[in-house]
């Protein structure tokens, strides 16, 4: 049997994602509010970041082993694996400005922080249905 190797690596990743993420919020609560956001619109974009990781990757994470164990290690699951990284790095980097997370002045370069967040949700969103679509595929 075939182990999930790229998946295991992806996993690995994401963690180390989720915490700098995590320690982003943490870092902030120290200024305040303790629970919750407040008004605060620094602290939502970084719970945001966050969670929306959170939302995303542990599903993915499991459909993606599923895929590689029925298909094995292919340039396709690696390809749908670097894929989600890159999608995640940049939406959590579009959520790093009130441009990104909140579309507050897009202007000028303040316009990338909205294509990342873009390019970060239609990734995610490709590479979930690519990861569906090779189940479908390896199982039909």
């Amino acid at each position: 049997m075939t182990m999930p190797i790229y998946a295991a690596a992806l996993g690995a990743f994401l963690i180390i994602l989720q915490v700098a993420l995590m320690l982003m919020v943490g870092s902030r609560r120290i200024k305040g509010p303790v629970i919750g956001l407040g008004d605060d619109k620094d602290m939502e974009r970084r719970v945001r970041r966050h969670g929306n990781l959170a939302e995303n990757s542990g599903l993915f994470l499991a459909v993606i082993a599923l895929l590689e164990l029925l298909v094995g290690q292919t340039t396709y699951v690696a390809v749908v694996c670097i894929g989600f990284a890159v999608a995640r790095v940049l939406h959590a980097l579009a959520f790093s400005s009130l441009a990104g997370s909140h579309g507050e002045d897009l202007t000028g370069g303040r316009k990338i922080f909205g294509a990342m967040r873009a390019l970060g949700a239609f990734g995610t969103l490709l590479t979930a249905l690519g990861a569906a679509g090779g189940i479908v595929a390896a199982i039909a």
